[in-house]
Order: C-alpha cells, then structure tokens, then sequence
C-alpha cells in the first residue's frame, strides 16, 4: 500500500464525505473533518466505536483489535484504529457534524 495514498471515508446514513489518508485511523480523519464518531478509548479495546464497515477494505493498527473474526466478517469494523486501504463506506447512526480541526491532515 502507498503510505502517501488519500482515500474517500463516506458516512452513512447522512452521506457525509472526508478524505482519509492511507496512514491516518479512519476516526481521526473524521474527526478532523468536523465528523464526531461515538468513542472513548481510541485504541481498539472499549467497542465504543464499533460500527458496519458497509463497503471498502480496512487494516487495522493493532494486532487485536477488539473485533472477533465472526464480527468481521458480518463487516464490523473499529474505526479509532482502522486504515483504509481504499475508498470506505461506514454506517455510523449517532455520527454528529461539527466545525473541523484545523490541523494537518496527514499527521
């Protein structure tokens, strides 16, 4: 994978749209694009952010996340510590909008 690749994050049901860098977890893109994904302890263990991953391909950057294999093959993904590894579509219900982070993007 190209660690300089940019990919689509788009969040559904409200169709909201960010970029994603290839090394970037998928909530941190997110949230730095004004999209709030439910969380608390960004490092794949609590399950707070456990949603359907609904199309796309994502590694993960530890190596236990806190999804079991069934669960991911039913497509439920942990966003605090998942990389896409190309265009991602995630349904997230209690995703909220608000102003984004003015921070660099592929930090």
């Amino acid at each position: 994978m190209d660690a300089d690749a940019v990919f689509q994050l788009r969040i559904e049901p409200q169709g909201w749209v960010c970029e994603v860098p290839a090394r970037v977890p998928l909530w941190r893109a997110a949230r730095r694009a004004g999209i709030r994904l439910p969380s608390s302890c960004l490092n794949g263990t609590c399950r707070t952010c456990l949603c359907r991953l609904k199309q796309g391909q994502v590694t993960y950057t530890v190596e236990w996340p806190g999804v079991s294999a069934d669960e991911r093959a039913e497509g439920w993904v942990l966003p605090c510590v998942a990389r896409a590894l190309c265009d991602v579509v995630l349904e997230v219900p209690a995703a909220v909008q608000e102003a984004p982070l003015s921070i660099d993007p592929t930090a």
